[in-house]
């Protein structure tokens, strides 16, 4: 019995760890960081937690990758940067919670659409859709090392 409930523990501190665990998401998939996608709709369903990254694929020089305010993301002006990178990969860690908001500042490309907003869990261990599927993991390994036990 005390070998099934080591067991049992273990378990469960690696599906907690998993759901934990930091996520990266390429952002437009795989379209990446271009004119003509909808990035409200890439981002609609999905979930963010501190620590997560967001990776922008896109042509070196051509777009840019700026964090702004609110602010500036409502009027796509780029002019007061958080952060900025033109360089064709950009991975932006999501280090804190609350709303981030990205916007090309090449002539033009925000006003048309390209730009991103995402919020961010500030518990870094949400995961809305990890958090079931580990405790699904748990609970089907707990049944399994019951039914052992019981032999």
């Amino acid at each position: 019995m005390a070998v099934s409930s080591a067991a049992l523990v273990g378990l469960l501190v690696v599906s907690c760890a998993a759901a934990a665990a930091a996520t990266r998401d390429t952002v437009g998939d795989g379209e990446g960081w271009t004119t003509g996608v909808n990035y409200n709709n890439w981002a609609n369903g999905k979930y963010f937690k501190q620590g997560d990254e967001l990776v922008f694929n896109y042509q070196n020089g051509a777009h840019t990758v700026t964090e702004v305010r609110q602010s500036d993301f409502d009027s796509c002006n780029g002019n007061n940067p958080l952060s900025n990178d033109n360089r064709g990969s950009t991975t932006i860690r999501l280090s804190y919670p609350g709303t981030h908001y990205f916007i090309c500042t090449t002539q033009g490309h925000c006003s048309t659409g390209m730009k991103l907003a995402v919020t961010v869990n500030g518990d870094p261990s949400y995961s809305a859709g990890s958090v079931p599927a580990a405790s699904a993991v748990a609970a089907a390994a707990a049944g399994a090392l019951v039914k052992l036990a019981l032999f």
